[in-house]
């Protein structure tokens, strides 16, 4: 006899992949006695720096701070603009409020939902300072074109990797292209269960991320400049250790379910996957042009996780509403009121993916 769906297991959004590996670095980390930035982190940082073909890699306590701390790292602050998406989680663009500066809004490509660079040369001002592109679920924005821009005005880049642990445009890993910044999240393709990294190339920026996670301190009791505490753990870093050695497989697993599903899925919009850029598939978002909350629903009935990444654009965040933005994007509304996301995550069974598919193309609302 069939199980019904409310017999059979519901299929999460998400699932932190965490095993015996990860188990037993933990606790070689706390029985080690050294908690916090020993040498753990130390591996952890240049373990990732390989992986994104840099020279340095600096872990912090967050994606989020990992944004913040590379903003006052480049001196960024009052009267500067930052260009960035209005389509992303609000970090993205917080970190230029935080440091005093203004988050200046470009609208989105409509396929792929990330900002479109053929926009970002008309919002440059004599107060720009720095393009922030988002790698959103997982997929390089078009970093020959930024990187062009950003030449051309001397600009600086900033990567917003936190999604795409692992994705390349044209061969090149995100984050070595300008600085990046990573999250890891417990649902990010990789976790340390919290943290972040930022990736350089620049000897001196290095040095001043280091001090600024760490209280100004260029060794014990001797503070340099203004620094915070920012730092992360070797309990985090042990388990990022081990997560490090299963993304590429995780990763290769993500791209084969994405592919499944597009193969697949009726009555929706696949993500585009655009040319020249390898996506990661941190989230696999489809867009629905007919009653999403119907679908959505549908869905959970059906014991499908779902997850709207982003129901709100953020210059439509009431804090920014407040703060006087009134842009009208509309690629970047249209993909709010559209976009729905799919489990893709490494976990699922080929049941599970059989099942999105049958939850998805048995739904009558879609058109």
């Amino acid at each position: 006899m069939n199980s019904t769906p409310s017999e059979q297991s519901f299929i999460p959004i998400a699932k932190p992949l965490l095993g015996e590996d990860e188990k037993a670095a933990v606790m070689a980390v706390l029985e080690s006695g050294m908690l916090v930035q020993g040498k753990r982190v130390a591996e952890f940082e240049a373990r990732f720096a390989k992986l994104c073909g840099v020279k340095h890699a600096v872990a912090v306590a967050s994606g989020t701070a990992s944004l913040w701390l590379t903003m006052m790292a480049y001196e960024i602050g009052p009267g500067d603009e930052v260009i960035t998406t209005p389509f992303s989680f609000i970090a993205s663009s917080n970190c230029a409020l935080f440091v005093g500066a203004r988050p200046v809004f470009v609208d989105v490509d409509p396929d792929t939902c990330l900002i479109d660079a053929s926009g970002i040369e008309a919002r440059i001002t004599e107060h720009t300072r720095a393009i922030l592109p988002v790698h959103l679920y997982g997929q390089p924005c078009d970093m020959a074109a930024i990187m062009e821009i950003a030449d051309r005005h001397n600009l600086i880049v900033i990567e917003d990797a936190c999604q795409a642990h692992g994705a390349t445009f044209e061969g090149q890993p995100v984050g070595s292209f300008g600085t990046g910044c990573f999250s890891f999240y417990p649902t990010k393709n990789m976790t340390t269960g919290e943290g972040g990294i930022i990736t350089t190339n620049d000897d001196a920026l290095a040095e001043r991320l280091r001090l600024l996670r760490n209280h100004g301190q260029s060794q014990r009791y001797r503070h340099e400049s203004l620094g915070y505490h920012f730092r992360t753990t070797d309990i985090q870093a042990a388990i990022g250790l081990a997560q490090l050695e299963k993304l590429g497989p995780w990763n290769e697993q993500r791209i084969a379910n994405g592919r499944y599903l597009s193969e697949r899925l009726t009555g929706v919009r696949v993500p585009v996957m655009a040319r020249h850029r390898r996506h990661v598939f941190h989230q696999y978002t489809i867009r629905v042009s007919g009653d999403r909350q119907a679908f959505q629903d549908h869905l959970r009935e059906q014991g499908v996780g779902t997850a709207i990444h982003y129901p709100l654009p953020i210059h439509h965040q009431p804090l920014y509403r407040s703060l006087g933005y009134d842009d009208v994007l509309p690629e970047a509304e249209a993909a709010s009121r559209e976009v729905l996301s799919l489990p893709v995550h490494p976990a699922l069974s080929q049941s599970d993916l059989d099942r999105i598919v049958a939850a998805v193309n048995s739904f009558a609302g879609l058109t």
